[in-house]
């Protein structure tokens, strides 16, 4: 999970999630409603402004986009063959645009004030069924468990390489869902200890 970064606290890191957030929202509207490069470009040079305002080091904000490389090689690729460059261009741009909008939300942003403007922005939905608390440990589990889920693969990995297993994608997955699985069935046990069982 990518953690909040704060060696020195910024504009950006002042500002309310509660702005923060709808920021974010309309900005990737506002992303993917663009039809041209010129405008894609001012989008990338606001996205690098919003770094610099908010002090993050270069070299942490390309650790954040190296696991979604091979995705954008794959977009890239893809649009190439079948729209031609100027779309693969927009494309792959607006996708790592819109990632690191989001990278820079999560790295100005505790969790726990992203969860706290989810739960007062779901508040009135009350009226109609909606429990707003159970909405924000919903979004809390989420968050836990992408970094518990890479740790298994991690770990699975780590397992196949010590015993020198041969390496591929289906003797990766397989003990790797059986992982997460049971991770699954005790975080549900947990909750339903807790009262969570309705």
């Amino acid at each position: 999970m990518i953690a909040l970064y704060a060696p020195g606290v910024s504009l950006v890191h002042r500002t309310p999630a509660g702005l923060k957030l709808p920021a974010v929202a309309a900005g990737v509207l506002a992303l993917s409603s663009m039809t041209g490069l010129a405008q894609l470009g001012t989008a990338i040079l606001a996205t690098i402004l919003l770094y610099a305002l908010a002090r993050i080091p270069w070299a942490l904000a390309g650790r954040q986009l190296r696991p979604f490389l091979w995705v954008l090689g794959a977009v890239l690729l893809f649009q190439i063959l079948l729209s031609g460059w100027q779309h693969a261009a927009m494309a792959t741009g607006t996708l790592v645009t819109t990632i690191a909008l989001a990278n820079l939300l999560t790295l100005t942003t505790t969790v726990s004030a992203i969860l706290d403007t989810c739960q007062r922005a779901l508040r009135p939905l009350r009226r109609f069924g909606v429990d707003p608390e159970r909405v924000g440990l919903l979004l809390a589990l989420a968050i836990r468990c992408l970094p518990l889920v890479a740790d298994i693969v991690r770990d699975v990995s780590y397992a196949q390489k010590a015993r020198a297993a041969h390496h591929s994608v289906l003797a990766l997955a397989a003990p790797a869902v059986v992982r997460a699985l049971r991770t699954a069935d005790a975080l549900g046990e947990s909750l339903i200890a807790r009262g969570f069982d309705d």
